[in-house]
């Protein structure tokens, strides 16, 4: 077996055995890196040097015993829109392209002091606007399963970085799905905690209500390790929650026993692909012919979810991305009359089509003429859909459904036709309008051989239920390939 086919916690353990050099497996990832990059686009900076530099130190750490943990050594991949001092961070966007943090994001300065390595800043969705990965400004991430299709979107390159071996692990950020359904989309694992869980200081924001960073690697029970690692109160973030429950390798049991699941018949309706219907729902019964109890109910809210997201978000990014202005930090046109010429050509020069798609979206419903009519209405409409779960949280642990309502489209399917990229996240953009968290485990291959994910969603702070339940259907996949393999 490579290196790189290790999950992150295999690959620490081998490295405090003293079995693998930090140094090597952060060699190993960048061969990978520089092999893959030309066709997949994956990352926007990649750091070599600066990696290995830390992957001495790390090891020095390791070797003294001053340093121990699961992730300790173990070489990682960040979105390119969480801050790293002194490492370009662009956000996927032209009017960031020069701009190098003096700060770190709280979430990646949790792993580096558990040892992580920092190998790069992953491809993005221009400030994580959009499905496919399609929007940045600087290349066009692809699908490791086939190049020919999108690897979705915000976090698409976080996602084909992990399937395609050039990280061991990445974090991402979700604000309608973007950890999921890209997961989903290139057979990744991939998770969003509950919101408030994983500090927001450091995240160069779109939504603030909405976002929130997570872990996306191999299986869940690095998922579950990195979200331990990361998740932490935070007192620059005003929206940090202080919790005691963070022990979340406590809840890798391969046992469901009694656990009760409930499937919305909402998420199994016109729109849905037949192979994503068939694979979901056979995850469904697996979990069922492992003692849990599986219960079919309506949701009753998925024909408000993306409409209520795209109004909420747009609103709360037209007003997070006025400050990206060419005053501070960033670029700045090189020709303009005065100080409003100068913001008009800059932001026009500077941001692409989609950003400025939603920006104009969000100053539209947030005006005086149309506050009540839009954004005012979505508003109700989010607590509306929180309520909806709640009552579904009263008879289920956890809801189960698709991630996606298809596997990965072709790239430029979406290019003329924004509607249907937003209907992509059909699925997950309610589970952040109403802050709980959701996790993405592969559960198949569709005819074409791309990956297909269910996702698991659980009620606030019970991101244990949710790990619990996508372990225990991890573990029968891997007893099921075994078997397929000996039969073979």
């Amino acid at each position: 077996m490579s290196v790189l086919d290790l999950t992150a916690v295999e690959l620490g353990k081998k490295i405090s055995a003293g079995e693998i050099g930090v140094e090597e497996a952060v060699r190993a990832s960048m061969a990978q890196i520089m092999e893959l990059e030309p066709t997949l686009n994956c990352y926007i900076t990649i750091d070599e040097k600066g990696a290995l530099a830390r992957a001495r130190k790390v090891q020095k750490k390791i070797d003294d015993g001053s340093l121990k943990g699961p992730l300790a050594g173990v070489p990682a991949a960040i979105k390119d829109n969480l801050c790293t001092a002194g490492l370009l961070t662009t956000c996927g966007s032209k009017i960031l392209g020069n701009f190098v943090p003096t700060y770190t994001a709280e979430a990646v300065k949790n792993l580096e002091k558990a040892g992580a390595v920092i190998l790069g800043k992953t491809n993005m969705d221009e400030f994580a606007m959009g499905s496919t990965t399609e929007t940045s400004a600087y290349k066009e991430t692809k699908n490791p399963w086939n190049t020919a299709h999108v690897p979705g979107g915000s976090s698409g390159g976080s996602c084909a970085a992990v399937a395609a071996n050039e990280c061991f692990y990445s974090l991402g950020s979700d604000t309608g799905g973007s950890i999921r359904q890209p997961s989903s989309y290139c057979g990744v694992t991939g998770m969003k905690p509950t919101y408030g869980t994983v500090s927001r200081y450091g995240l160069i924001a779109y939504g603030s209500s909405l976002d929130q960073i997570g872990p996306i690697a191999k299986d869940v029970t690095d998922c579950a390790a990195i979200l331990e690692v990361i998740a932490s109160h935070d007192k620059k973030d005003s929206t940090s929650m202080e919790r005691k429950d963070l022990d979340f390798t406590s809840a890798l049991v391969d046992d469901v026993g009694g656990m009760r699941i409930g499937i919305p018949r909402d998420y199994f309706q016109k729109g849905l692909n037949p192979q994503v219907k068939t694979a979901v729902l056979q995850a469904a019964k697996t979990l069922e012919g492992k003692g849990a109890v599986l219960e079919e109910f309506d949701l009753s809210l998925i024909e408000y979810a993306v409409p209520a997201y795209c109004i909420i978000s747009s609103a709360e990014a037209s007003s997070n991305l006025s400050r990206f202005d060419g005053v501070k930090y960033g670029f700045r046109a090189s020709e303009y009359e005065g100080l409003h010429s100068m913001y008009k050509r800059s932001r026009s020069q500077g941001l692409g089509a989609e950003v400025k798609r939603r920006i104009m979206m969000g100053s539209f419903v947030l005006s005086r003429d149309c506050y009540d009519a839009y954004y005012l209405k979505a508003q109700r409409a989010r607590v509306m859909i929180k309520n909806a779960f709640d009552r579904a949280f009263k008879f289920c642990d956890v809801i189960l459904g698709p991630a996606a309502p298809t596997t990965a489209p072709l790239l430029g399917a979406f290019s003329n036709d924004p509607l249907q990229m937003y209907l992509s996240d059909i699925y997950t953009a309610a589970v952040n309008l109403a802050g709980l968290p959701g996790l993405t485990v592969p559960c198949g291959l569709d005819s074409s051989g791309l990956p297909i994910g269910v996702q698991l969603i659980g009620n606030h702070f019970q991101e244990k239920q949710i790990i619990r339940a996508g372990y225990a259907f991890e573990c029968s996949r891997r007893k099921e390939e075994r078997r397929r393999d000996k039969t073979v």
